[in-house]
């Protein structure tokens, strides 16, 4: 291949563990790939089956990098409850490196409940469905989200391929012809249920996981829409969600097997799979292959600044073309229209959706806190350009800072631009400030706006994240406007309320003045 503007460290080369030949360390030399390293590496595989015992949040994927600089993950809606240390439970949105919640290991034959840590924690847009429990419990998850049965991990759903037909409001009595492995009106989930951990003597540390009566699955709802889905990382790589035991992600501490750290060099260390598609064509022709969902952009962004150089995901288009093998892809850069072509063929032959993240409007804002990203504008014109070309393409509204691009006129005028494009959903998450981003935010706050300092210096004072009732404040901007968008005119009246009536907010003394730019 032809490369112009590069450069080869003195180093060349570095072992990876894992592979059995030695990386070739390529820089850039060019803004968008400043402090960035790229590893050449040759793989065995290149589609990945998580086994079903594995708790991992998709059964099937093609990641032709790994690591990237706008990863993300997905698992369940932010208010779903998870099990506190202390008894208590918490909204999956508010946790935080740290934090400290009940998940579970195998002591001997016996899985027993144990206290462990939040490690990471993260958010993405993607389709929800709702997993309705005989006790009246809703759990709201991705269509790959695991749960502990009697019988196993067991996902959702799968891409509806031998479910029965919906039943009235679209709904269907959970497994019904529902292939293995995905949850059906015969399982019965493991976990403590709905009990008053906070009552018992001793709380659970040690006791056997064991099924609840009530914890039995009656439906499957699928939304029909995109939503802001939640996951984390643990310790015990579970948790216990609305009662019932739950997977946890497993995207950023892949980089430890790698001796790279999940935190910044998974961003700054990226390893590209150079013969990922002539080894993904080779797999996809195995009689064995069933053809399920391939989802693309859920563990790294195929479409991150490299793809234009390495071009790794037209092949990979084709080979799941040609293998009619159904997919998706969650990105930030307009990049993939160059695919056009490609992902029309994909959507009319064998099924094709997509999501774009767009923050801001804002020309400065975005160039101060999304440097090195494709144009907010650019990804609004790809997100009408794949839904011209028939292809379901939706957005999500990430990063929302308070005082900076959070006020309604702001917001509305994205969900009126997505609207025009045909998109078909939206969603927001806030801002999260990790590890060393805090601090250069805050730096750059005191430069060009030292006036919300002190805000963020409170919202953030506690960690990662901003109070539960923030992070609502900021997901209801969108969620008032609903998936298909509403007339402007109720998502004005939604957010003219009184916050001192309805849903947790700031009162007005205390929140900041709604600023139509960032300057």
């Amino acid at each position: 291949m032809r490369w112009e503007r590069q450069s080869i460290e003195e180093e060349a080369t570095r072992q990876l563990p894992g592979y059995r030949e030695a990386a070739t360390v390529r820089t850039f030399d060019v803004p968008e790939a400043m402090d960035i390293r790229f590893y050449e590496v040759r793989a065995k595989s290149a589609l990945n089956r998580v086994p079903d015992a594995s708790r991992v949040p998709f059964r099937w994927t093609v990641n032709p990098y790994r690591g990237c600089t706008h990863a993300c993950t997905y698992c369940l809606a932010g208010d779903t409850p998870i099990l506190m240390a202390d008894g208590t439970t918490r909204p999956i949105e508010a946790l935080g490196p740290g934090d400290k919640i009940y998940g579970t290991r195998l002591v001997g034959a016996k899985r027993r409940y144990v206290v462990t840590e939040v490690l990471d924690h993260w958010a993405t847009l993607k389709p929800a469905y709702r997993v309705s429990l005989a006790d009246g419990t809703k759990i709201v998850a991705s269509a790959d989200h695991r749960f502990l049965t009697r019988r196993g991990w067991k996902r959702v759903t799968g891409d509806g391929r031998g479910l029965a037909p919906p039943g009235p409001r679209g709904t269907w009595p959970a497994g019904e012809g529902a292939p293995r492995r995905r949850l059906s009106s015969s399982d019965q989930l493991l976990g403590p249920g709905a009990i008053d951990v906070s009552s018992l003597d001793g709380g659970l540390v040690g006791d056997i996981v064991a099924t609840s009566n009530d914890l039995w699955v009656s439906w499957i709802e699928p939304l029909g829409d995109e939503q802001v889905l939640f996951d984390m990382k643990t310790g015990t790589e579970d948790f216990v969600a609305a009662g019932a035991i739950s997977h946890n992600c497993f995207a950023r501490p892949t980089h430890k097997y790698l001796d790279l750290s999940p935190g910044r060099d998974f961003e700054r260390e990226i390893v590209v799979k150079v013969n990922v598609p002539e080894v993904l064509r080779a797999q996809l022709a195995r009689p064995s292959w069933k053809r399920e969902h391939v989802a693309l952009g859920t563990n790294t962004d195929p479409y991150q600044w490299v793809e234009g150089r390495y071009e790794l995901m037209p092949p990979i288009w084709e080979a799941l073309r040609d293998s009619d093998t159904p997919c998706s892809v969650l990105t930030k850069s307009p990049l993939l229209l160059r695919d056009l072509p490609l992902l029309r063929e994909l959507a009319d032959r064998v099924g094709f959706t997509a999501s774009l993240s767009v923050p801001t409007l804002d020309e400065k804002a975005w160039r101060a806190t999304e440097p090195h990203t494709p144009h907010p504008r650019a990804r609004l014109e790809a997100v009408a350009e794949l839904n011209r070309a028939g292809i379901p393409t939706g957005i999500l509204i990430a990063p929302l800072m308070p005082g900076i691009n959070d006020s309604p006129e702001q917001v509305e005028k994205i969900l009126e631009l997505a609207k025009d494009a045909g998109a078909t959903g939206a969603a927001g998450i806030c801002l999260h400030l990790r590890g060393d981003v805090k601090a250069i935010f805050l730096d750059w706050l005191r430069s060009q706006r030292p006036d919300l300092v002190p805000l963020y210096q409170e919202l953030y004072a506690k960690g990662a994240y901003a109070p539960q009732a923030e992070r609502r404040r900021i997901a209801q901007l969108v969620r008032y406007a609903g998936s298909p968008f509403p007339k402007r005119q109720a998502f004005r009246a939604a957010n003219a309320q009184d916050p001192g009536d309805g849903p947790p907010d700031r009162r007005p003394s205390d929140r900041p003045p709604q600023q139509p730019t960032l300057f």
